[in-house]
């Protein structure tokens, strides 16, 4: 019997077009990282794979290979100091987050507390700062000439509440910026726990204190659990908030990253560094994913179980007291970015002395091509991104790929710092020299991204009756003009609620526009950051204003879109 030799048409060369993108973009500039990690010289696979003398140059660094840079790592330099503090940082700022989103999912879970809908809404106010907008926004406001210091030294206090720019600093602003990544998860988690466990446990005498610490939590422990380490994950990527607020006795890893590649072409330490920042957020990322999967917590068997909110009204006022003072304090920071957006001057008083819209003239008639740039690369990652992921979760979903399912987790797990140090060392020679382009800068944002737009187009797939594309195969059509003309009109609200979503995250992130991006496509992230280093505070200010505008009004089109409190 012959054996059927696999068909190709055109889903199948889309497929392995596929394949191959994530190949150049993503496996070979990590494979090159990675070795660049034991040669301490830039290697050229892409070149080495066409051209037999830079394969002949290849091999030669390749045999002087050594460990001599992690060797250097753990015996006692600054890498191990910075990895030590930010794995103290993300464990810290992970643990603080869970206790503090604690009371308010339990809140929103389990209680009638009023203002759930504004408190839901208030939720996502730090979801759309980028974090060294955040760090700026608590300078304003816990700096030496900061408005809450201010009102310290009038009620008779001394010098300052805290240094802003330490690693408590760093540790408040993560905190006060990350919650709302733990609190949907541990309020999904409160809600799916059985209640009846809880009633058995009150009727038969126990406390509501003792019910809640010994039936409550553990109920909900696993969602608690897998809360603390994606916040420990987003923590340890973090770039924004340690490049703004570090101070210089503090090594942090993703600053020395930042630092050795872009201060001193140091592409062994940079190299090292991303490497090691890879293997802990992929080692925690998959902790999480473990706590998840790994055991059966499951409390549900089919009958319905209506949770009765909590009657203690002295414990409704508490929660709602407390999840106010929690909300406020993003509120205050997009407030003070405002206050400053529009102030002559600020800092000899709490409030600015004068007022003024010249810094939006500003930025409109000095920052215009920034604006541009920034809806130009968006919306070019947003169409990449748009192709691929529809793709990747149609041959997912329909034809098993559990390889392209693989390749697109993978960004999940690499800060934006070690991405942008892969894509610049594998792409700044022929024969793709595509570093200090706008074409790199869109793949940058397309891979860093598209987990977001996957994760909208998955669900949308799957609810998409397979039967409906085979009438149209058995029509006449084919499988590729079948999945354009009759599942892709069907997944254009997952479609667009990913693309949103994915728009909106480009035109905030940091990391990789803050490494990557070249002078002539700078976008508005790069130039508030420029601002600042320049002391251009107010213009800074202004431009903050403007992406946080554009970004709460494309998160409400996603949030009508999918009825989603994340977005």
């Amino acid at each position: 019997m012959k054996k059927r030799l696999p068909r190709f048409d055109g889903l199948t060369i889309l497929q392995w077009t596929i394949f191959l993108f994530f190949l150049v973009f993503l496996v070979i500039p990590l494979l090159s990282i990675f070795l660049v990690s034991f040669t301490g010289e830039p290697i050229n696979l892409p070149g080495s794979l066409i051209d037999s003398r830079i394969f002949s140059t290849t091999v030669e660094k390749l045999s002087h290979a050594s460990l001599e840079g992690y060797q250097s790592l753990f015996g006692g330099s600054r890498y191990l100091t910075a990895l030590w503090n930010s794995l103290k940082l993300s464990m810290g700022v992970a643990i603080l987050v869970t206790l503090v989103c604690l009371p308010m999912a339990y809140a929103f879970a389990r209680t009638d507390m009023p203002l759930k809908k504004t408190f839901a809404a208030l939720a996502t106010v730090p979801l759309v700062m980028p974090t060294f907008i955040s760090s700026y926004a608590f300078t304003l406001m816990f700096g030496q000439t900061g408005w809450v210091n201010h009102i310290w030294r009038a009620f008779g206090g001394e010098g300052v509440l805290f240094e802003i720019q330490s690693m408590l600093g760093i540790v408040l602003v993560q905190i006060f910026f990350f919650f709302p990544y733990a609190l949907w998860p541990m309020v999904a988690a409160f809600k799916t726990s059985n209640s009846n466990l809880e009633e058995a446990s009150q009727n038969l005498g126990a406390k509501g204190w003792f019910t809640f610490a010994r039936v409550t939590l553990p109920l909900a422990g696993p969602g608690i659990v897998s809360s603390m380490l994606l916040v420990f994950t987003i923590s340890f990527s973090d770039f924004g908030t340690p490049i703004m607020m570090a101070p210089k006795n503090l090594n942090l890893i993703v600053v020395e990253a930042y630092r050795e590649i872009a201060g001193f072409f140091n592409w062994s330490g940079s190299a090292i560094l991303t490497v090691v920042m890879v293997l802990v957020a992929a080692f925690f990322f998959w902790m999480q994913r473990l706590v998840v999967r790994g055991k059966e917590y499951g409390t549900i068997s089919g009958k319905p179980s209506r949770v009765k909110p909590v009657a203690n009204r002295g414990v409704r006022t508490g929660l709602t007291l407390y999840t106010l003072f929690v909300m406020m304090v993003p509120i205050l920071a997009v407030g003070s970015i405002f206050l400053s957006s529009i102030a002559t001057t600020w800092g000899y008083q709490a409030l600015p002395n004068g007022y003024t819209l010249d810094h939006y003239v500003t930025i409109f008639s000095r920052s215009s091509q920034n604006i541009l740039n920034s809806l130009i690369l968006a919306s070019g990652a947003l169409i990449l991104s748009v192709v691929i992921a529809t793709f990747v979760s149609y041959f997912v979903i329909r034809r098993g790929s559990s390889g392209l399912d693989f390749f697109s987790s993978i960004p999940l797990v690499i800060p934006g710092i070690a991405l942008g140090i892969a894509l610049i060392q594998t792409f700044n020679t022929p024969p793709l020299q595509l570093t200090g382009t706008a074409a790199i800068l869109i793949i940058a944002y397309t891979i860093r991204r598209m987990p977001y737009m996957i994760r909208s187009t998955m669900g949308t797939m799957m609810a998409i009756r397979k039967e409906i594309e085979e009438a149209a195969v058995n029509l006449g059509a084919s499988n590729l003009v079948a999945a354009l003309t009759v599942v892709a009109p069907l997944m254009v609200p997952g479609i667009s609620a990913g693309a949103i979503l994915v728009f909106v995250t480009v035109v905030k992130e940091t990391s990789i526009s803050i490494l990557m991006a070249p002078t002539d496509w700078a976008p508005m992230s790069l130039a508030v950051f420029q601002n600042l280093l320049r002391g251009e505070f107010y213009t800074a200010s202004a431009m903050s204003i403007l992406i946080i505008a554009i970004v709460v009004a494309l998160q409400s089109i996603a949030r009508k879109i999918t009825r989603d409190p994340l977005y």
